[in-house]
């Protein structure tokens, strides 16, 4: 029984081992900006449901990288790996619904998306929360949150060597009171421990 199973799992690794392989054949190929050879490795793939290849498609449609630009076929190609939990994908799509690419400019979807995508931690994500709950774009005004999110994409920019999240939650703290400053880092350590569920 246990050759069986091993044997199973060897044949299951196998079967995924040429998809990675077209997959990192296809990175090399757009890191050195041959994006035809990138499109002809992870169309299969992404019309196979591979994430990461639909979103690379949605990365080339968007920017118009070795294909004509066309951002509803962006938004397609974004969609279907965001549905199926790709948080850079989710935070793409939300970004193309705060901008209008594509779709009419609707902030309510555009917070949907970067919602679940911050749920991942995905930092422009986190980022992007702060700048709307601080502007009521597509959520109710609310420095607290802004406070919060930008307080949590500080924390994780600071590994990366970043600081516009801390700019930001430097400068909305100067028109906060300290109960709110206190009460934004307290949601901001909740929501941490939480995994930023439900924040």
């Amino acid at each position: 029984m246990k050759g069986f199973f091993a044997l199973a799992v060897i044949f299951i690794m196998l079967l995924g081992a040429p998809a990675l392989a077209d997959f990192a054949e296809g990175l090399a190929a757009a890191e050195r900006g041959d994006f035809a050879t990138a499109l002809k490795e992870w169309r299969p793939l992404a019309e196979q449901g591979n994430t990461d290849a639909q979103y690379k498609l949605g990365v080339m449609y968007r920017r118009g990288e070795g294909v004509t630009q066309d951002y509803e076929v962006a938004i397609e190609w974004f969609r279907q790996a965001a549905e199926q939990g790709n948080a850079s994908a989710q935070s793409n799509l939300g970004a193309m619904y705060d901008q209008g690419q594509g779709v009419t400019q609707d902030p309510n979807a555009a917070f949907k998306w970067f919602k679940l995508a911050a749920e991942q931690g995905n930092n422009y994500s986190l980022f992007i929360l702060g700048e709307m709950y601080a502007h009521g774009r597509g959520v109710t005004l609310d420095h607290i949150r802004a406070h919060m999110w930008w307080n949590i994409a500080a924390s994780e920019e600071l590994a990366a060597g970043l600081g516009l999240a801390r700019q930001e939650f430097v400068k909305i703290q100067k028109g906060m009171t300290p109960d709110e400053v206190s009460k934004a880092q307290q949601l901001a350590r909740e929501c941490v421990a939480r995994s930023y569920k439900d924040c």
